[in-house]
């Protein structure tokens, strides 16, 4: 059922005319670190078209765990002061060594989400989706300290490790 209405969320919105401006950049190279599981993350998103984009992005754990995703996504205005996203994403993931009981794996990742601006300086964010048979969720603040400069706090949990605490930086171009 999640799937559906996924999938049906994602071709709503990807028609939207291009005529209209997004309300947020989605050009950026972003650096992340996460607890419990410790974890580090570096991802890159740059704009195909004026409603697409495409995403890189890797995470490790420093202990032979790293899932490494890239794919493709779609944005786009509600309003004046939100935008609507989501994307196709493909990971590749090597579990460390002392998990023993797992092998390495791909996964298929589809999610969409909201971005809001609160203020004029401060987003919220909220994104849900499924990986594979797991779901995913993201929710958290961003910071507009200028154009180029972001930072965040977020919890989610991507299908894979679990909940986690997220604290990054966004540079944008």
């Amino acid at each position: 059922m999640l799937k559906r209405t996924l999938v049906a969320g994602l071709l709503a919105f990807s028609f939207l005319p291009s005529a209209y401006a997004n309300n947020f950049n989605y050009n950026y190279f972003e650096v992340r670190t996460a607890v419990s599981p410790e974890t580090t993350g570096l991802e890159l998103s740059t704009y195909l078209t004026d409603n697409s984009h495409l995403l890189a992005r890797v995470d490790s754990g420093f202990n032979g765990y790293y899932d490494l995703a890239a794919g493709i996504g779609f944005n786009g205005p509600v309003t004046d002061f939100a935008d609507v996203f989501g994307q196709f994403i493909f990971h590749g993931i090597r579990y460390s060594d002392e998990e023993d009981n797992k092998d390495d794996e791909t996964k298929k990742e589809m999610n969409i989400g909201v971005r809001l601006w609160l203020t004029n300086q401060i987003e919220a964010e909220v994104l849900a989706g499924t990986n594979d048979d797991n779901s995913v969720f993201r929710a958290g603040a961003r910071f507009h300290s200028t154009d180029q400069l972001t930072i965040a706090a977020q919890a989610r949990n991507d299908g894979t490790l679990g909940p986690q605490i997220v604290m990054s930086v966004r540079f944008q171009f």
